[in-house]
């Protein structure tokens, strides 16, 4: 079967969205113990000092980065990039991916950049680099 040849490009996928879940658990736990705290309101008046911030920031930056990243993915599979770049390219983004949100976590800084900031364009490269594959592979089979 066709999808078979994907199964790791796939299991990278699980790890990204099960990556996604455990920061939106960590943010929403965290932000509930506040004192004060709305459900659905961003923390408020806090920065990177604050865990509670950098929970919440990690979580939404994750959103941010998963819909294209996983809209490439699927695009990928479906035009038959090789599975092996396909697979390396979701890898690296799912790594970079844990690396930024370990970071953000442990590391309290307003720096620009911060060593976070190394692993979010790490991932977005592995975007971009498998974003352009597909399009090779689209116009190499036109």
């Amino acid at each position: 079967m066709y999808i078979e040849n994907y199964w790791a490009t796939l299991l990278w996928m699980a790890i990204i969205v099960a990556t996604v879940l455990l920061q939106w658990f960590v943010a929403s736990g965290t932000k509930a113990k506040q004192t004060g705290a709305i459900p659905g309101k961003a923390p408020q008046d806090l920065s990177h000092q604050s865990f509670v911030f950098r929970a919440w920031r990690t979580h939404q930056n994750s959103l941010e980065n998963l819909s294209p990243m996983l809209g490439t993915i699927v695009l990928a599979i479906l035009a038959g990039v090789h599975p092996l770049w396909t697979a390396s390219a979701t890898a690296v983004f799912a790594v970079a991916r844990l690396a930024h949100m370990v970071l953000y976590y442990v590391i309290a800084t307003e720096k620009n950049p911060s060593p976070r900031s190394y692993f979010f364009m790490l991932g977005l490269l592995a975007n971009v680099v498998l974003l352009v594959m597909v399009f090779v592979t689209l116009f190499n089979g036109a």
